[in-house]
């Protein structure tokens, strides 16, 4: 196993109080895999990706514990995470095209990065030059200023800095997001090449798009409300998911050759729970079509098969 997550609470200190981010996460992601992380807009998606590298210094680490090839990742120490960022585990951030430093060249920059971890720059640009073969940049891109890349361009730059030290573990957030279709297709063919390379040994990708998860993830984690609701293989989640809310995230998609005419499409209806104050019980049983009075406890996140875990008392 590559990644094991115990556990994991996660809070944001606000003036109105905390709010639970993270509540209770535990899962495994083994080595070789790439697994998506799927869910509505604050469910925590983000929040468990940036807590695995600790970027965000808003976060408050409740308790939890994270190991990374055997390794104890020291997620409550900014400090400590220093020697353990982008060497084992690294991140493609959300706003990635906006990541790169307007005021300087590709290639001075890169320098300077690598430089925070005494790593010679000359030494090492024939690598770099090979990797932006790879995801077919040119190399004078290193001679350019981030304004004079496109948006695909720029992302793909991130990706080659962000895989640079053969991170054990990569994250990649809502990295296709801002881009055209023929982009997010060659953009999610590269996340599965650094993986077939061996640039990196597992990978996160957190997604609102299921239909990239669909073509490049091994197993997809649906997230609601800051805990786990499903973990399985890719086609089961898009084929046959036991937990009613991926059931209806999957049928929120539109299908190829259908039209509107013969198929609605169907919405979740309802919001999620404020996580200022989220309800106890199962989190998602307001909006649940098949919620009954069992739902006012919280379900346990268990193994129905190998690799597939649910948190729902009606799959159980």
């Amino acid at each position: 196993m590559s990644l094991q997550v115990t556990d994991l609470r996660v809070y944001y200190r606000t003036l109105a109080g905390d709010v639970q981010a993270l509540d209770g996460v535990t899962f495994g992601v083994a080595d070789g895999e790439i697994m998506g992380l799927a869910g509505e807009s604050g469910c925590g998606k983000s929040t468990l990706g940036n807590s695995l590298i600790r970027f965000d210094p808003r976060m408050r680490y409740i308790e939890g514990h994270v190991e990374l090839d055997g390794l104890d990742l020291p997620i409550r120490d900014t400090n400590a995470m220093n020697d353990f960022r982008f060497s084992a585990v690294s991140v493609i951030p959300q706003y990635a095209m906006s990541a790169l430093n307007p005021t300087r060249k590709i290639g001075k920059m890169i320098g300077e990065l690598l430089a925070t971890k005494d790593i010679d720059y000359q030494k090492v640009r024939p690598e770099i030059e090979r990797r932006l073969d790879m995801v077919g940049l040119a190399r004078d891109v290193l001679t350019r200023y981030p304004i004079e890349l496109s948006g695909g361009m720029k992302q793909r730059m991130v990706m080659v800095l962000s895989t640079l030290l053969n991170p054990s573990l990569l994250i990649a957030d809502e990295i296709t997001s801002a881009l055209d279709v023929s982009t997010q297709k060659a953009v999610a063919q590269t996340l599965v090449s650094f993986r077939d390379h061996e640039f990196v040994n597992s990978m996160m990708v957190i997604t609102h798009d299921m239909s990239i998860l669909y073509q490049i993830a091994d197993s997809i984690t649906v997230m609601y409300a800051g805990k786990l609701a499903e973990k399985a293989p890719t086609s089961v989640i898009i084929n046959s998911p036991r937990h009613p809310y991926s059931q209806m995230l999957i049928a929120s998609l539109p299908e190829v050759g259908v039209r509107y005419a013969d198929k609605h499409l169907t919405g979740i209806p309802g919001n999620p729970p404020s996580l200022l104050n989220p309800p106890g019980g199962c989190r998602f049983r307001a909006r649940c079509p098949l919620a009954f009075e069992k739902c006012l406890e919280e379900p346990p996140f268990i193994e129905l098969a190998p690799g597939h875990s649910v948190a729902c008392w009606k799959a159980v």
